[in-house]
């Protein structure tokens, strides 16, 4: 993992998200993704959701629930083989996601934190 990777990632994610095109946001997850989050858990009645088609969905239902959904990355860590994205949503909540990076530079794993 290098910094140029995880900074034009954050950007390219962050745009992707702002855009609501389910296409561009999904460029970024790996087929086996596995995601794991308190919003599916609300929307979904279960945290952990497995596989692209799956989060694709999930992603889907999220955009149409928050339909002035916007993410602003404020800060990118790096890890091994790991990036954490630290941002603030539409609604002033901090988050922060941290996202395992397979060899095709997706994200394979992810876990969702929010401040509330």
């Amino acid at each position: 993992m290098d910094k140029l990777f995880a900074k034009q990632f954050a950007k390219k994610w962050e745009k992707s998200w702002n855009s609501h095109g389910i296409n561009e946001i999904m460029d970024h997850y790996a087929s086996d993704v596995i995601v794991i989050s308190p919003i599916a858990g609300k929307l979904l009645g279960n945290p952990e959701v497995k596989g692209f088609d799956a989060v694709k969905s999930y992603f889907m239902k999220g955009l149409q629930a928050y339909p002035n959904l916007k993410f602003e990355v404020t800060d990118v860590l790096l890890g091994e083989e790991s990036i954490v994205l630290y941002y603030i949503n539409q609604n002033g909540i901090k988050a922060g996601e941290f996202m395992q990076i397979d060899d095709e530079g997706k994200v394979s794993r992810m876990y969702a934190h929010y401040s509330e």
